[in-house]
């Protein structure tokens, strides 16, 4: 299995959440994390008043016992706040939601007024600010009403931190990078990222990776080597990437993640 999948996080969600709230929440979040990979940084700073707007609605009904898939934000805050009626969530922790979200909507209806400006053009810092704000938010509804155990919680959420891998696609059984262009290193740092935790052996990999087995063994030695430790072998012979593979990902094959 690759990194946490959409069905699952909604299945763990639901209930409490309501599950075309849930829906939408996952929904969104993937958009602008994809859009964000993308380096299309307008959607994270306007599609992030949309996150803000589910995740209000979705804490309304579980502090309030009321559904309202179209309560407006800023309605939802007001509620959160008011001392005069009964809170069935935790007021310290939704009083934290509260001012992320917030803040997160507010600054995406302030932007949105300057990007007429000639002055002004979406840029990465901004985007940057709402798509770490998003992230907080996921991580903490997953904290809280994940229904499951602390240790596939905490999985969970270390997954979500990671890039989404739009150039692997999944057809039926058949495991695919979908570039033409990478080397055989480049494509299994980039399967093992799309494996997560749980990683690939070298069968897996052998069957993934569209180059020849004596590339594929060549690039495993080199990136578990002790000069590179890019990989490490698990056991049961599985292989996963170490947090200095995870940063090479980053650093040097974020755009290698997309689709040519």
């Amino acid at each position: 299995m690759a990194l946490i999948e959409k069905s699952t996080l909604i299945r763990k969600l639901v209930p409490p959440f309501d599950e075309v709230l849930a829906t939408q929440l996952v929904d969104e979040f993937i958009s602008l994390e994809k859009r964000f990979i993308q380096r299309d940084w307008e959607p994270a700073e306007l599609d992030g008043g949309q996150f803000a707007e589910i995740t209000a609605r979705i804490l309304y009904h579980l502090d309030a016992g009321t559904i309202n898939r179209a309560k407006d934000h800023n309605d939802c805050i007001k509620y959160f706040e008011n001392d005069q009626v009964a809170h069935n969530l935790d007021r310290k922790e939704v009083g934290h939601f509260s001012k992320i979200l917030a803040s997160i909507y507010k600054f995406r209806s302030q932007r949105g007024a300057v990007h007429i400006s000639p002055t002004y053009a979406p840029n990465h810092m901004d985007a940057k600010y709402i798509i770490e704000s998003v992230r907080w938010c996921m991580n903490e509804l997953l904290r809280i009403f994940w229904n499951g155990n602390r240790e596939e919680v905490a999985k969970a959420i270390r997954e979500l931190l990671q890039f989404d891998v739009p150039c692997v696609g999944v057809f039926e059984d058949v495991i695919l990078v979908q570039r033409t262009d990478l080397t055989a290193e480049e494509e299994v740092l980039i399967l093992l990222h799309y494996a997560g935790e749980r990683g690939f052996n070298r069968t897996e990999l052998g069957q993934y990776a569209r180059h020849s087995a004596s590339s594929t063994t060549r690039s495993l030695q080199n990136l578990c080597s002790p000069q590179k430790r890019q990989v490490v072998v698990l056991s049961g012979g599985r292989y996963r990437l170490t947090d200095i593979g995870n940063r090479r990902i980053r650093n040097e094959l974020a755009e290698r993640l997309l689709v040519e």
